[in-house]
């Protein structure tokens, strides 16, 4: 059969597949994230019927997929309310690294991995899932929350950063000297800065530039711009999300509305590509011989993200509720993970250091979003039965609950 009609077939059958598990997981009530990478393992390496002949498409429709994700999270906010949550807010950045990175480090260690394992480790727990987050934050309707501000916050913080961990990381892995080390840094520092810079200052003007009462017009200015934004940033290592959220922190008013409303189905559909792509490059025989020191540091960590979203919840001023929200939304581990992992397989630092970060992410990207939709009412049930008493009718937490759900963006920032 030509290659060509393989590659339908196979893309086709990959795009009927996620619909209906989407369907069934809307019936189900359930986030469909889980059964996207279900379905990635079992049609990938070491699975039912590996597929071949897709595989690359699939794997740039994943890259857009993230792209995507960040660039719809970064409509929803202004630059403006960007700079002011992270001056707020980069006190919760660095209890997040605290919390998060010193587990997998440890683990690294005790291990006897070495020191360079220890900080790959440490960049695979430290970092949450911005497109799994994303993703989970539009399936649940928590976008107008008044967490939401924090979660987004946390995640920026942990994105930027990678523009610093990243060189070393790659520095390390290279065995490259000071002198070249700090000429990467001082390129992914300058180049963040800039772009950051670019979205603060001139918003305006880039609005004005992409806007168009054409719909077709306005969906490849915009789709356009934020690929070549995160190709460059992607080039001058920084993150390519982190290029497409400020391109869409940049946009605002009625061209991010309109923009919004273009881009969702193509978001929909590229993201579920991407956890999909995800699955695909994951061996199931590689997982059970370090299942269990992956599933250690999976509950350590997830106690640790769940820490940390509420301190900084509480320390926002948002409600009890949105605070067990915000802890355990920021549970998923997912790309940049998988990323960081990857760069320490190629280098050969570690052989079983692979299969263990896939194994654990595996288990929190299934986990991440169980949390973001459980957490707060299982918290709510325990405090119940500790103070003895049922909680409260629905009438006494409708003021709480309505000024958490009505308040849209950064408006519920405190």
């Amino acid at each position: 059969m030509h290659s060509s009609a393989i590659f339908l077939i196979e893309f086709g059958a990959i795009i009927l597949g996620l619909g209906l598990l989407g369907r069934l997981a809307g019936r189900l009530q359930f986030s469909p994230i889980p059964l996207y990478l279900l379905a990635g393992l079992a049609f990938g390496e070491g699975g039912l019927l590996p597929l071949g002949t897709s595989e690359e498409f699939v794997a740039i429709g994943a890259e857009i997929g993230v792209i995507l994700l960040l660039l719809m999270l970064g409509l929803e906010y202004t630059a403006s309310d960007l700079v002011s949550n992270l001056k707020t807010q980069y006190p919760a950045g660095l209890v997040d690294a605290t919390l998060n990175a010193l587990p997998g480090a440890a683990m690294a260690l005790l291990l006897g991995w070495g020191p360079v394992a220890a900080v790959v480790l440490a960049g695979v727990t430290w970092i949450s899932s911005s497109g799994v987050i994303a993703k989970v934050l539009g399936d649940l309707g928590r976008l107008g929350n008044r967490e939401t501000p924090v979660i987004l916050s946390i995640l920026v913080l942990e994105d930027l950063s990678m523009a610093v961990y990243l060189p070393i990381l790659t520095a390390l892995l290279a065995g490259a000297g000071i002198a070249a080390g700090s000429l990467t840094l001082a390129i992914a520092l300058g180049a963040a800065g800039l772009v950051l810079v670019l979205a603060v200052r001139y918003g305006r003007h880039i609005s004005r530039f992409v806007s168009s009462d054409d719909p077709e017009k306005l969906l490849l200015v915009v789709l356009g711009l934020t690929l070549l934004v995160a190709g460059i940033a992607q080039q001058l290592q920084v993150s390519a999300a982190v290029g497409a959220f400020l391109v869409g922190i940049a946009l605002s008013g009625e061209v991010a509305e309109g923009a919004h409303n273009l881009l969702a189905p193509l978001r929909d559909l590229f993201a579920a590509v991407f956890f999909v792509f995800f699955g695909l490059h994951t061996d199931p025989a590689s997982i059970p011989p370090v299942l269990l020191p992956a599933l250690a540091l999976a509950v350590v960590t997830t106690a640790t993200k769940i820490a940390t979203g509420y301190w900084a919840a509480k320390r926002a001023e948002v409600g009890v509720k949105g605070r067990w929200r915000a802890g355990g939304t920021l549970v998923a581990r997912g790309e940049f993970s998988i990323v960081i992992a990857g760069l320490a397989v190629t280098a050969g630092i570690e052989p079983s250091l692979g299969p263990l970060a896939t194994a654990y992410v595996l288990i929190l990207v299934v986990v991440g979003p169980l949390t973001a939709r459980y957490t707060e009412p299982v918290a709510a049930f325990f405090a119940g039965r500790k103070g003895g008493s049922a909680p409260p009718p629905a009438t006494e937490r409708l003021p709480e609950e309505s000024a958490e759900t009505v308040q849209s963006g950064p408006a519920g920032t405190a």
